[in-house]
């Protein structure tokens, strides 16, 4: 594929955002980059003229952004995708660099859409979301003084991907039939309706049961095939409960 197919498979998704001059200065960096292909979950303010201002002529970025209502929304088809968060959580999967999952996510690009996830200004992305994401992606800025507003961290990311679309690593064993989003969204809302059913979990004592699950499944990029073992095996289990 070649860089511009490539970067149009690329969704940059901002995540409540609540200042419309943020969302204008992300458009801005993404064209400056050939990236095109932006995502709103709930902005507070959108369209806004000083979206429109502080984007400095990407006004096509603003004119064709999707506005959805959920992260499930702007990730629905998509076959990867990174959160960008600064925070090291409790039982996380390691993070990847800036460059690191730039280079990741350019190399799924030959199998589908693929999405990096940034969010809200004051306090980033829930811990929900980052685990709705495949991998955590951080920039090493200073530790001592590590704040980046999303204008600048959305360049960053832009530029590292831009660079990784033009410096392409030796071909890797990347696996080109990974399930999407919504097929591992669907296992996990079959899995745990099976183990509801069961008995074995009780959803008003969870006790992080389904989180330590997903990092179990997001060790591994679960492929289409896998999926649909995984679900028929929890479809034999069912039978057996009726």
């Amino acid at each position: 594929m070649n860089a511009v197919g490539a970067l149009d498979r690329i969704r940059i998704v901002l995540t409540r955002t609540t200042h419309p001059g943020n969302i204008g200065a992300a458009a801005r960096a993404m064209k400056t980059m050939g990236l095109r292909r932006l995502y709103l979950i709930e902005p507070a303010s959108f369209p806004d003229p000083v979206a429109v201002a502080r984007a400095s002529g990407a006004d096509d970025i603003l004119d064709a952004a999707v506005v959805v209502g959920s992260l499930d929304e702007a990730l629905q088809g998509t076959i990867l995708a990174a959160a960008v968060t600064a925070r090291r959580r409790e039982r996380s999967v390691a993070p990847r660099s800036a460059r690191e999952g730039a280079i990741e996510l350019l190399a799924h690009t030959g199998g589908g859409d693929v999405a990096l996830v940034f969010g809200t200004e004051a306090t980033g992305l829930t811990n929900e979301e980052v685990e709705r994401c495949s991998m955590p992606v951080s920039i090493p800025a200073n530790p001592g003084y590590s704040s980046l507003n999303l204008g600048a961290a959305v360049q960053l990311l832009c530029y590292e991907l831009r660079m990784a679309c033009m410096t392409p690593p030796p071909a890797a064993n990347i696996a080109s039939n990974l399930a999407s989003f919504d097929e591992v969204e669907g296992f996990y809302g079959h899995l745990e309706g099976a183990m509801i059913r069961s008995g074995f979990y009780d959803p008003a004592n969870p006790k992080r049961l389904m989180q330590r699950l997903r990092r179990l499944f997001g060790r591994t990029r679960l492929e289409k095939e896998e999926v649909n073992i995984l679900r028929g095996i929890i479809a034999a289990f069912e039978r057996k409960l009726d």
